[in-house]
C-alpha cells in the first residue's frame, strides 16, 4: 500500500472532539483514532496521528493538496464543497446536530421556537454553521458568534456565564463535552443525517478504495460494534 512514509499511515484529525478524536496524556486516541488503528493493523501499517492546529475546520483539507498527511478523519460531514476538493470514502457514521443551552438561564427551551433572542455559539468551519445561518435567516436565532475550531471550551464557558445562549454541535459531540457541565443541557436535535467519512487527496481513490474494504471487513467481524461500545455516542443517530 503506497503511503507518504512507506509503511506509515498519515491521518490529520482536529481535537478536542470526542469521541471521535481524543487527547489523552498527550496520546491520541478516540472513535476514529482506534478505527484507523484498527484498519492499519489489517494492512500491516503503522498509524501515526497528527493534530490539526487551524482556527477553521475547513482547512484541514489543505493538508491533502499539500501531502502532509494521507487521509483527514476527524468527525467530518461529507459535503459538496468539501467532495470539491477531496475523495471521500463511503460514509462511517451518521449523526444529526445537537443543540446545547444553559438550563438555568434558559429552562425552557424545547424547540427552534424558543430560541428567539439567544446569540449562537459555532465553531468556525463547522457544519453547525449551516444549521445555524438558517436559524439566523428564519428568525429563531438573535446572531452568530464564531470561535476557532480549537476554542469549544471557549464557546461553553460563555454558555455557562451567559455571554451567548446556545451551542450548536454534532449531536455525539455536544452531548460529550456538556457531561461534566451540569448547567448546560443538550436539548433538541436537528435532524441533519449527517454522513461522516474519510477523506484523501482526489487522486488516492486507491488508498480510499483499500481503506473502505477493511473498514466493511471491521463491521463484518464485529470490530466496528466493539469500537462504537467502547466510544458511547457513536451509535446511529435518531
Amino acid at each position: 500500500m503506497r503511503t507518504l512514509i512507506p509503511g506509515t499511515l498519515t491521518i490529520l484529525s482536529a481535537y478536542p472532539d470526542p469521541p471521535f478524536d481524543v487527547m489523552k496524556d498527550s496520546l491520541a486516541t478516540g472513535f476514529d483514532i482506534e478505527l484507523m488503528r484498527a484498519v492499519c493493523k489489517r494492512l500491516s501499517l503503522e498509524l501515526r496521528p497528527l493534530a490539526y492546529s487551524g482556527e477553521d475546520f475547513n482547512g484541514i483539507f489543505a493538508a491533502l493538496k499539500e501531502r502532509t498527511c494521507d487521509a483527514v478523519i476527524s468527525g467530518t460531514t461529507i459535503t459538496p464543497e468539501r467532495t470539491a476538493v477531496a475523495c471521500f470514502s463511503k460514509p462511517y457514521l451518521e449523526f444529526n446536530q445537537g443543540v446545547a443551552v444553559n438550563r438555568r438561564l434558559a429552562p425552557r427551551v424545547t424547540s427552534t421556537a424558543e430560541l428567539r433572542g439567544l446569540t449562537a455559539g459555532i465553531q468556525k468551519g463547522n457544519t453547525s454553521d449551516i444549521i445555524a445561518r438558517r436559524l439566523l435567516t428564519q428568525g429563531y436565532i438573535a446572531a452568530i458568534r464564531y470561535y476557532p475550531y480549537h476554542g469549544i471550551g471557549a464557546a461553553l464557558d460563555d454558555l455557562e456565564a451567559g455571554r451567548i445562549g446556545v451551542v450548536i454541535k454534532l449531536f455525539p459531540v455536544i452531548s460529550w463535552l456538556t457531561r461534566d457541565r451540569p448547567e448546560l443541557a443538550v436539548v433538541m436535535q436537528v435532524r441533519t443525517h449527517e454522513q461522516l467519512g474519510i477523506a484523501y487527496a482526489p487522486e488516492r481513490a486507491d488508498l480510499c478504495d483499500a481503506v473502505d474494504v477493511v473498514i466493511e471487513e471491521l463491521r463484518q467481524n464485529g470490530t466496528f460494534a466493539k469500537l462504537q461500545a467502547a466510544w458511547p455516542g457513536t451509535e446511529a443517530s435518531q
